[in-house]
This record gives C-alpha cells, sequence and structure tokens, in this order.
C-alpha cells in the first residue's frame, strides 16, 4: 500500500498511483485529525473525494503515531491523553474517538487503537500493554458494529503485539481471532530490533492468526525484508520507504538500489530498469533524472517516486504470480540473491 499519510501519496497524484496499479493506499488518523480535521474532511465528503482517490483506503488507528511522536503522554484503560507534536495541545484518543476519526474519514479499513511497546521492553510492561490492546479491539469492534461501520461495507482489522516475547504473541494473535476481525496486523515490529529478531517476531504471530484473513505487516519494509514476510504467511505491506528515499534519488532496481546523483550516471541513456513498465522508465533516462535531482527540480522526485512505487506494486504482482505457479520458495530466495549481490 502507497502511504498517503497526511490525505496525499507524497510527489504523485490518484493518477499516477492508478497508473503503476495501486489498489489500495494508506491514510493516518493521527495526522488527518490534527490537520485539517475529521469533521472538516467528513464535510468535505469523506477523505476519498476530498483527495480524489476512488480506490480503497486503510488508516492507521493513531496509535503508533501517540507513541512515536508525543512526548508527554498518559495512558490507561481508557486510552492515552497526549500533546500534539504540532503545538503542544492537549488530546485523547480511545476507542471511541478512533473509531469515530476513522468513520468521519470513512476508511474503508480501519485499524483498532493498540499499544505499541518499545523495542526493548521487559515482559510485565508488554504483558500489560498486550492486555490493555486486547481490550481496545473489543470496544472498537463493538463500536463499530453498534454505529453501523461494519453493516455498511467497512473492515475494522486487529493488530497483535507482544514485541519479542513469543508466547505474548501467541496469546495475543489468539485472543484478537476469537474476536473475529476481517483482517489482522503484526504490530510492534521494525521498531529498533535487528532484522532477524524482526522476521522473527513475525514468525510467532502469523502461525496464530485465521488462514482465510488479510495477514498485514505494518511500515515494512525493504523489498527482500517483503518476500521473507510474504514467506512467513504476510498478505499486506505500507512503508513511506519508496516515496521516501526518492526525493533523495535513491531508485530500486532488481540488482538493489542505485543513486542517481552519482556521477556515473551523468551520461547513462537506460531507463532506471529496462523494460519496467511505468511512465519514468518508458520515457526518461537515467541521465535526465541525475540532472533533476541533482538540479533541486522537483520533477526529479516525483519521477523516482513513480518508479519506486510501481517496483513495489509489481514485484507484489510477482510475488502473487509464483504462489499460484507453485514456485515462490525457489524464486523468492533466487529474487533476493540477485538483489543482494551488488
Amino acid at each position: 500500500m502507497p502511504v498517503g499519510t497526511q490525505g496525499t501519496v507524497k510527489a504523485v497524484t490518484p493518477v499516477h498511483l492508478r497508473d503503476i496499479g495501486a489498489q489500495i493506499i494508506l491514510g493516518n488518523t493521527y495526522h488527518l485529525n490534527l490537520r485539517p480535521g475529521s469533521e472538516l474532511v467528513r464535510e468535505m465528503g469523506g477523505l476519498h473525494k476530498f483527495m480524489g482517490w476512488d480506490g480503497p483506503i486503510l488508516t492507521d488507528s493513531g496509535g503508533f503515531q501517540v507513541f512515536s511522536l508525543s512526548k508527554l503522554r498518559e495512558i490507561s484503560d481508557d486510552g492515552v491523553a497526549f500533546q500534539s507534536h504540532l503545538d503542544g495541545a492537549k488530546l485523547f484518543l480511545g476507542p471511541k474517538e478512533v473509531m469515530g476519526i476513522q468513520s468521519n474519514l470513512g476508511s474503508d479499513i480501519a485499524m483498532v487503537l493498540d499499544e505499541c511497546p518499545p523495542w526493548p521492553v521487559d515482559r510485565d510492561a508488554c504483558a500489560e500493554a498486550c492486555r490493555r490492546s486486547l481490550a481496545w479491539a473489543g470496544r472498537c469492534k463493538a463500536i463499530a458494529e453498534e454505529s453501523g461501520f461494519l453493516s455498511s461495507g467497512h473492515h475494522v482489522f486487529a493488530i497483535a503485539q507482544g514485541s519479542t516475547y513469543d508466547d505474548l504473541r501467541r496469546e495475543a494473535a489468539e485472543g484478537l481471532s476469537a474476536l473475529g476481525f476481517s483482517g489482522y496486523a503484526v504490530g510492534g515490529v521494525s521498531v529498533g530490533e535487528p532484522e532477524p529478531e524482526m522476521l522473527k517476531q513475525v514468525a510467532a504471530t502469523t502461525p496464530y492468526l485465521p488462514a482465510d484473513k488479510p495477514r498485514y505487516t505494518m511500515g515494512l519494509g525493504t523489498p527482500p525484508q517483503i518476500l521473507k514476510m510474504v514467506a512467513l504467511g504476510v498478505d499486506m505491506f505500507d512503508c513511506v520507504l519508496p516515496t521516501r528515499v526518492a526525493r533523495n534519488g535513491l531508485a530500486f532496481t532488481p540488482e538493489g538500489p542505485i543513486n542517481l546523483r552519482n556521477e556515473k550516471f551523468r551520461s547513462d541513456p537506460r531507463p532506471i530498469v529496462e523494460g519496467l513498465d511505468n511512465y519514468t522508465c518508458r520515457n526518461f533516462s537515467r541521465a535526465y533524472l541525475r540532472h533533476l535531482i541533482a538540479s533541486g527540480e522537483m520533477l526529479g522526485g516525483t519521477l523516482v517516486t513513480i518508479h519506486n512505487l510501481h517496483f513495489f506494486l509489481d514485484l507484489m504482482a510477482q510475488v502473487r504470480a509464483h504462489i499460484e505457479a507453485g514456485d515462490f520458495g525457489s524464486w523468492h530466495l533466487s529474487w533476493i540473491r540477485r538483489y543482494e549481490s551488488r
């Protein structure tokens, strides 16, 4: 899912997103509620109309942003009291508020409120966060049922926490599965732990989530990480990586990322990736893209963003094809070796 945190996937338009095959994008409850405000978005016809995107939208609950951006916060069983990172205003997010905001936005998939433990975290604190997150998830689902959010065709996904504790991961996954959500996320990964530990956490969670429901790892990752997590049973991903690095001239290729600022691309006539069917690769050379990036032209960020997003979406299309063909296991290992050979 391309990430449109504040109602826009940075540097590109909805037309670009459709052209590269994006099926769903992500928005963020925390940021959109701070500005322009979820009630204003509702008055403007909902987030789809507001940003001109007619496809599905998943919105993160904002819980992660509360814990990562707010220096002052107070957690209780009712929710989280915190200060805005923009102006210090005192705010509160509980299950009722989170579901109300996402209803105002018109989210197709709403994420429950959860408590994301830091890494490292002691076991007792992690267990308490898991207990609280399970209770909040149940309340979010009840609110979605009572308000008609679910019956009107929207969905709610739960988030399994547990940090590095395998038994807490299993307990969280099984507890949430019993509540019967539309889909499930593996939360609390890529918060500072090394990659092997991150993959271990995913592996400790996915076997205990329903196999017939979407499984989503939040905020990840690099192309090899995505393939490794698909092998562990994950279906959905989001990450700002392809758009963030594009604005600095980093482009993804099957042989690994390349920095278009490098002098060696000054007269390179080739596209970023030969044969990749996106607007950037069909029309522009590495030399031209390097010129734009080196000159600080906004178009450079846009063109590399289009390519990077398409590269990730095309990779997922290849994943689906190889799963259907029955050779994903060998294919993904070969793909990773090629990517990491640079």
